[in-house]
């Protein structure tokens, strides 16, 4: 006897790596629009590693009648961490920092929020990394302090890396829950769509060009469906 389902079948043995394309919004000092609430993107080069993950979400159990009568789960908050080599010089506000003179900064200012963006790849057992990809939307961030580790050069000199570990506040979502990540997967939209997406998120030029933004879950939805 056969059974209906079946595993691991060509071209469905799929994979997610990479990570590419980031680019940083940050947030407006003053926000007229609140559509618009983040300055035009700047591409973020030298990104190396991005985890995703969150806090909360987590059941909070209620007895009753010596039972156990529910669980009622606590709220769920989007964390993030980011690793570069560098990053853009707009993201020294975001990272508690203020230029006093030409090449002179301080730290330990007030942090400024931004917008993030950044690519993933989608793999399978057919087209191996050019499968697809996954486009990574996050609001309402606000970075934790930057580790530097600094090492003397030796005979195996490595580049060094900083991460911060970032927190999130929610954005609107028409007809859901409050949210602060959004994930847009090439392999399951058109290609028009997702162009008309990414023309906004990472700029257009010619006689009609436009500057990077960063779209809220509300246009988003608009320009995909």
């Amino acid at each position: 006897m056969g059974f209906a389902l079946s595993w691991d079948a060509v071209g469905e043995r799929l994979y997610e790596t990479g990570v590419s394309h980031g680019v940083l919004y940050p947030m407006k000092d003053t926000i007229t629009d609140p559509t618009e609430p983040y300055d035009a993107g700047v591409a973020w080069n030298g990104l190396s590693a991005v985890t995703a993950g969150g806090e909360g979400g987590e059941p909070n159990p209620v007895y009753a009648d010596d039972i156990k009568y529910l669980n009622i789960m606590s709220t769920e908050e989007a964390t993030l961490s980011i690793e570069a080599y560098t990053y853009p010089d707009e993201f020294e506000e975001c990272d508690g920092s203020r230029s006093i003179a030409t090449g002179v900064t301080i730290g330990q200012q007030p942090r400024r929020q931004f917008g993030f963006s950044y690519r993933t790849l989608i793999g399978n057992d057919v087209k191996s990394n050019d499968y697809g990809y996954k486009i990574h939307l996050v609001y309402g961030c606000i970075a934790a302090v930057g580790e530097r580790s600094y090492q003397t050069v030796n005979d195996s000199p490595e580049a060094m890396t900083i991460s911060w570990d970032i927190s999130t506040t929610p954005v609107d979502v028409p007809g859901f829950k409050p949210t602060a990540t959004l994930t847009v997967d090439s392999t399951k939209t058109t290609a028009a769509k997702l162009s008309s997406l990414e023309a906004i998120l990472y700029g257009s030029d010619g006689a009609n060009g436009q500057q990077p933004r960063l779209p809220l879950p509300a246009e988003v939805i608009t320009i995909l469906t």
